[in-house]
């Protein structure tokens, strides 16, 4: 029987999403781990990676379970209390082929800075840019939006079969002193969000001219690869 999770995690306690070699201190290593605790053998497949020290509050994955765990609300539980810096918010049922990245249609990605200094309560959830113009800001958001070949926005070393991705919606709001700044798109490449946040606020403190920002998103010449802290990154939500 297969089931969609949504969950939410704490990057700051993770290396990232994925599995790796090298350490068992991985979202899917330590959800796989409660899962054998209850003779769940299957593996977890997520919407997408997260880097390490990228949050999410709205992950989803999916996993096979045996017929017997049909108590999906008592399964949820017992997670939740296996579990630390990992969260079920969701556990339903779905069809066999459901697919939680393959099926996903969009994704929304959300980065969190303030432009005061970040206290020690918040370093590991916020990050800090200096005070920028709000409309540079907004019309550095506007140039990724359509369709592009975001050859020049990602980090190397991830297999990937295209580079073009379609981003729906940029921009940004401020909530008190926050500043919440909204990608949605169909997908994204390896740390290509913080990419583009950086360019974005290196363009609104006049580090970075709107029309060299331009040039490198049409992969006409290579400006920045300078990538925004990964405290301030949350995976927002996945959309089916």
């Amino acid at each position: 029987m297969r089931v969609k999770a949504v969950i939410s995690y704490d990057g700051s306690k993770f290396y990232g999403f994925q599995k790796q070699s090298t350490t068992t201190q991985t979202v899917t290593t330590q959800i796989e781990f409660a899962l054998k605790s209850l003779q769940i053998n299957s593996p977890i497949v997520g919407s997408g990676r997260t880097d390490r020290g990228v949050h999410a509050s709205s992950q989803v994955i999916h996993f096979d379970i045996p017929s017997y765990w049909d108590d999906i609300c008592k399964l949820q539980n017992v997670l939740n209390n296996k579990l630390r810096y990992i969260h079920f918010k969701h556990i339903s049922k779905v069809e066999d082929n459901f697919h939680a990245r393959f099926n996903a249609k969009k994704r929304i990605y959300r980065y969190v800075f303030q432009t005061k200094p970040i206290s020690v309560f918040q370093k590991d959830y916020i990050s800090f840019y200096k005070k920028f113009d709000k409309d540079k800001l907004q019309n550095a958001l506007e140039c990724f939006v359509g369709e592009h070949d975001f050859a020049l926005f990602y980090k190397q070393g991830s297999q990937t079969h295209t580079t073009i991705r379609n981003i729906y919606k940029a921009y940004y709001i401020k909530q008190n002193d926050i500043y919440c700044i909204y990608f949605e798109a169909n997908g994204f490449l390896r740390s290509q969000v913080r990419m583009m946040v950086d360019a974005c606020m290196q363009v609104a403190t006049d580090t970075l001219d709107i029309q060299s920002l331009k040039k490198q998103i049409s992969n006409k010449q290579k400006y920045t690869t300078k990538l925004a802290p990964p405290q301030g990154l949350y995976l927002a939500r996945i959309i089916y």
